[in-house]
């Protein structure tokens, strides 16, 4: 049976009863007109939306050099890589993703191919290419480029063994980045593989910032000691200018009261460093790659994309006219 109230909003408003005196109240159902159609709030999505996406970024002070690792599968990394990095290119800045999971994730949700007869980050690292033998532009995106991962790259943890310099291979050929674009690129993303092996090492020297994203569940902290601990020692040896400058909270679930203590954990220890941001769980987010893009250009008005948008606002906000925000001593 059709409800004659389904298109209004129904609220329960008190009123004196007058089988009562004034001071007893009971409850009655008043019907509103239904102001917000459809029509009007798809409307008001879309000017919010082209609103957010007008405005664009700051360039940072200096090209920043961030990688986004987690050795614990599954928490977004490869998802916040690539949708960060969009949202920054389509707001006016130059950005260089750098696939360096065997698992070419990262190159899937781009659109880039990866197969194994194309210039990979295998070649980069092994081959001695350089950047700009490598590196391809994102073809939605202006002012994206991406180091694509095949599978050659799954052996190239026992290769770098002998070789000189293994672990600063990378950081090596990502000295070119500036080539890459006019007025040169701004940041450097490097997805992990999720793992603390040599190639997870590479990247760590590679960069000055370490992005973690960490999910909303039971496990959140899990292993993120030995990451913690890894971090240090690259740090101590390798890369004396290495930092956790960013947190991210992924995949929270607004229904669950555990989301919410494991936010308040994690911002308990971190403070500062976890952005305000939290990525909500989106079936919007999880579709994307299988159709070889970002939510950033697959939905961009669904909200994971306006989280990431706001993400990826308050990390260049860190860079633009200050320094990136010091890293804890673990």
């Amino acid at each position: 049976m059709d409800d004659p109230t389904a298109d209004a909003h129904v609220s329960r408003e008190t009123s004196p009863s007058p089988a009562t005196s004034g001071d007893v109240s009971r409850e009655t159902d008043v019907v509103q007109p239904d102001d917000e159609t459809p029509i009007a709030t798809a409307a008001a999505t879309a000017v919010r939306v082209l609103g957010r996406f007008g405005e664009a970024l700051p360039r940072p002070t200096r090209r920043r050099f961030i990688t986004v690792a987690n050795q614990k599968g599954g928490v977004g990394k490869t998802t916040t890589a690539v949708n960060i990095a969009a949202a920054m290119a389509m707001h006016g800045l130059q950005v260089l993703v750098v696939d360096l999971d065997p698992q070419g994730n990262a190159s899937t949700a781009l659109g880039v191919d990866h197969h194994s007869e194309i210039p990979s980050v295998y070649d980069l690292l092994v081959e001695g290419k350089t950047l700009g033998d490598v590196a391809v532009p994102v073809a939605e995106i202006s002012g994206l480029w991406c180091v694509p991962a095949t599978i050659d790259l799954a052996g190239a943890e026992i290769e770098l063994v002998s070789l000189v310099a293994r672990e600063s291979r990378l950081q090596r050929a990502l000295a070119d980045a500036a080539s890459l674009a006019d007025g040169g690129i701004d940041y450097v993303l490097i997805d992990c593989p999720p793992s603390l092996g040599l190639l997870t090492v590479n990247a760590l020297v590679a960069a000055e910032e370490v992005l973690i994203p960490i999910q909303c569940e039971y496990y959140a902290l899990e292993g993120l000691g030995q990451l913690l601990r890894n971090i240090d020692l690259v740090k101590s040896h390798l890369n004396p200018g290495l930092h956790v400058s960013t947190i991210l909270l992924t995949m929270y679930d607004a229904r669950t009261r555990l989301a919410s203590q494991v936010a308040d954990d994690v911002r308990a220890h971190f403070g500062e460093t976890v952005l305000r941001t939290v990525i909500p769980r989106s079936v919007r987010v999880s579709e994307a790659p299988s159709y070889g893009q970002t939510v950033m250009t697959y939905d961009p008005a669904s909200p994971g994309a306006l989280c990431y948008l706001d993400a990826a606002r308050e990390i260049a906000a860190r860079g633009a006219g200050e320094q990136p925000l010091e890293g804890k001593s673990w």
